[in-house]
């Protein structure tokens, strides 16, 4: 999906998401199974103890414990921004339901933003009694990088507690709320099938007016969206031509385009959070944001400025930081 990890290659990734297989989704529905942890691996602990006879929660009585787990933390009402809570809510599952009321009465920001929520919360959805258990794996390892991987990962499984498998979160689903919302005229949605290779058109004339509509209209969700679609995948296409676009760094400088025009990218925002919990991409500095961990792992002290020039482009500053 268009604000999943999608440049593994720039910063350092969590060794532990290779063995584990936690960083894509669940996508056959199975948890990870114990014996696929081996108590004599080198630096892995047994989980075999752990995860015997676990026990079958009924859907409805899991949500239901679910809310009990998270009644310290009451929903707020749906805002004016529709965007808010999803940085702020610590149940998405309460939040989700509002949306989805807002989206179904034809809000295509709701849906939008519904599809964000459906999009942080799957990897946990589609198994979370194995989500919870990969976490205590990750958690004996020992490795130097895990602990702010686990906390990431907590922090998702806290705030998407009420969500279970049969939602059925994952691509397909994301992929479909984002159609709608695109065919209702969401931007930020039309952006994102395009970086996912689904665009609403295929044709050069319509790539560039899109990207152009992005760049028009400094919505900070639809420069997200779209910066998957503005790295190395644009490269050789005539249409972007003279845009940011085409090298490892331009999906970067779009995602930083973002932060800039106010979309949330610190310590504890969905991007920093996802970038590490659903990717393994973390920051070892827990007060980094998005911005300076971007600047400190991704770019070279050479590119940097190259960086500020593509930023400054891409949303019409004059002085750059």
């Amino acid at each position: 999906m268009a604000l999943a990890p999608t440049l593994k290659t720039w910063l350092l990734v969590l060794p532990a998401v290779a063995v584990l297989g936690v960083a894509g989704y669940r996508a056959s529905g199975h948890a990870v199974a114990p014996s696929a942890v081996r108590s004599d691996a080198p630096g892995v602990v047994s989980a075999v103890d752990h995860t015997a006879a676990l026990p079958v929660v009924p859907e409805a009585l899991a949500r239901r414990l679910a809310t009990f787990e998270r009644s310290d933390a009451l929903p707020s009402g749906l805002p004016l921004d529709l965007r808010a809570d999803i940085e702020d809510a610590n149940d998405l599952y309460a939040y989700a339901q509002r949306l989805h009321a807002q989206a179904d009465g034809g809000n295509h920001e709701a849906r939008w933003m519904l599809s964000r929520v459906y999009d942080y919360c799957a990897q946990y959805a589609l198994d979370p009694g194995g989500y919870r258990l990969d976490n205590n794996v990750l958690s004996g390892l020992g490795l130097t990088a895990a602990p702010a991987m686990v906390e990431a990962r907590e922090r998702v499984a806290q705030r998407c507690g009420g969500f279970v498998p049969g939602d059925k979160l994952g691509a397909a689903l994301v992929l479909s709320e984002r159609r709608k919302a695109a065919a209702q005229g969401n931007l930020a949605a039309e952006a994102s099938l395009f970086a996912e290779g689904e665009p609403l058109h295929d044709s050069p004339e319509y790539r560039r007016d899109l990207v152009e509509r992005v760049r028009t209209s400094r919505d900070p969700e639809a420069y997200m969206a779209i910066a998957p679609g503005m790295g190395v995948r644009a490269a050789g296409d005539s249409a972007l031509e003279g845009l940011v676009a085409g090298e490892q760094l331009s999906e970067l400088a779009w995602r930083l385009a973002a932060c800039e025009l106010g979309l949330p990218c610190g310590a504890d925002s969905v991007l920093v959070n996802s970038f590490c919990a659903n990717g393994g991409i973390c920051s070892q500095d827990g007060t980094q944001d998005f911005r300076d961990f971007v600047y400190d792992a991704a770019v070279s002290p050479q590119g940097a400025g190259k960086m500020k020039e593509w930023i400054k482009r891409l949303i019409g500053k004059r002085d750059g930081r």
